[in-house]
């Protein structure tokens, strides 16, 4: 008789879990309190133009093609995607424009010519950020850093050697101040510290890994959308046999002695035995509301969350030329709207608005002359703040910060409009505080601080998605849930 297999919550971590885990022979069920999968992996429509609800960004699809080929499926029978010819287009208050081409060499000359850096000390960072990335891809990204075998092998050796190389006792704007002369450019790169919801004053300037994905190996389109990842990964999922159940809200593992011996929902009282658990519920809230009466690991579970987001979704009655699909309009002073984020816990006047338009690239995401516009803004987690006061405050930074910028006034303009703040995160997605990328990253040793991938208390319960190592982002996710399953 095949094991089975229960998958608390149907985030992207939680399908790849249970594909894998299907692949390996055992009959899965998913519960995902949500009607539908995802997480913040998902998307809507609203009067005519389609949203992606969470992550915009597509890097590294081979490790969605991964989860095809291990069940002997060609992806391109499931999935299409295309490279994008640029990352971003980048905007400051003065003017100032700039695009970061997908080619190294052109993105090179266009900071040359915008920002009068030398060529060379860009071409030098993205070497940089590749170097750091090997050095740690195989031992921090696809093993657990909590088994002792990840620790004395030839991966673990190579790593020790080029400990320096990773900068970690210095911070990410430390190390870009040294490497650029440009405000600016030290500005853009210190950007990529918000994708694991850090602050680039205080993270370790070994997250300068991450603009490699972009630059030394690409971003990349869904031709559906971002929400194409989840549909496909899903329709696979089911060929394969999971069994999703929506609307189903796991409210216990019951326990006995060191393992989990059933399943509770709300849907049912009587629990429901499983061979495996894997959750891909925000750790906290695995402990907190699933095992409140088990061992609490509470070094983890207090640690600092990372930053949340303030979303606006608004359909616009025109067309603008000018923008890509990804544009940031930087603030005017980045280190006070970092300290607003994480020691105020609150919302600079002068925010960095992230700007997504799927339509520049999926034109039936929105009525013809129209664009359909993801906004995005940083914002501290969730620790009972007026998000009433705050949204509306913003929303009329964000309105003049762009008009500014457009040079038109874009209030007219918003035919359409919906909303997702750090409380409804919270709420739709179980992330504890609505931080988006669970603990924060802003201490060198954050990597050791997130919980392992598998249970010490109970030996078969494991956990993968963005709160558990290696971290948040659709690539990690995808990552955490291979870890997993492999230590079974």
């Amino acid at each position: 008789m095949s094991k089975t297999a229960a998958i608390v919550g149907a985030g992207i971590a939680g399908i790849a879990a249970a594909i894998r885990l299907a692949v390996k022979g055992y009959r899965v069920d998913a519960f995902e309190a949500n009607a539908y999968p995802g997480g913040k992996l998902s998307g809507f429509s609203l009067d005519g133009f389609r949203f992606d609800a969470g992550p915009s960004l597509f890097t590294m699809p081979q490790l969605v093609e991964d989860l095809f080929r291990l069940a002997d499926r060609n992806p391109n029978d499931y999935f299409e995607y295309r490279r994008l010819n640029e990352t971003c287009r980048y905007f400051w208050d003065d003017h100032t424009y700039l695009t970061a081409w997908a080619d190294r060499d052109a993105f090179a000359r266009e900071v040359e010519s915008q920002l009068g850096e030398p060529a060379d000390h860009l071409l030098a960072h993205l070497a940089d950020s590749a170097a750091k990335y090997h050095i740690t891809e195989k031992l921090f990204l696809h093993r657990s850093l909590h088994k002792l075998a990840t620790w004395f092998n030839r991966d673990a050796l190579y790593g020790y050697l080029n400990l320096p190389k990773l900068e970690v006792f210095k911070t990410m704007n430390r190390a870009n101040e040294q490497r650029f002369q440009n405000p600016k450019l030290v500005q853009l790169f210190n950007r990529y510290a918000t994708y694991n919801g850090s602050d680039p004053y205080q993270t370790p300037a070994t997250m300068n890994i991450i603009p490699h994905l972009e630059y030394n190996i690409g971003a990349f389109f869904p031709k559906e959308g971002m929400i194409g990842i989840t549909n496909n990964l899903v329709r696979l999922a089911e060929e394969l046999g999971v069994r999703f159940h929506f609307n189903t809200r796991v409210t216990e593992l019951v326990t006995e002695g060191e393992r989990i011996v059933g399943v509770r929902t709300e849907n049912e009282s009587k629990p429901k035995p499983y061979d495996v658990v894997i959750s891909n519920m925000d750790v906290v809230n695995t402990f907190r509301r699933l095992l409140p009466n088990a061992r609490q690991p509470e070094r983890i579970l207090r640690q600092p969350k990372s930053s949340s987001g303030l979303i606006f979704y608004w359909g616009i009655r025109r067309e603008f030329p000018e923008l890509g699909l990804h544009n940031i309009f930087f603030s005017s002073d980045y280190r006070a709207e970092f300290d607003h984020i994480f020691n105020r816990k609150t919302l600079s006047d002068d925010p960095t608005v992230y700007l997504n338009i799927t339509s520049k690239h999926k034109p039936d995401d929105a009525p013809p002359g129209c664009e359909n516009w993801f906004i995005l803004i940083n914002a501290p987690n969730n620790t009972g703040q007026d998000w009433d006061a705050l949204i509306a405050k913003t929303r009329q930074n964000v309105i003049q910060k762009l008009s500014q910028n457009l040079g038109v006034d874009i209030a007219p303009l918003i035919a359409c409009e919906a909303i997702l703040d750090p409380i409804q995160i919270e709420n739709r997605t179980s992330s504890s505080q609505g931080a988006l990328y669970g603990n924060s990253s802003n201490n060198r040793f954050a990597a050791f601080l997130r919980h392992a991938n598998f249970s010490h208390q109970f030996r078969n319960l494991y956990f993968v998605g963005g709160s558990v190592h290696p971290g948040g982002g659709i690539p990690l996710c995808l990552l955490s849930a291979k870890i997993a399953t492999d230590l079974l």
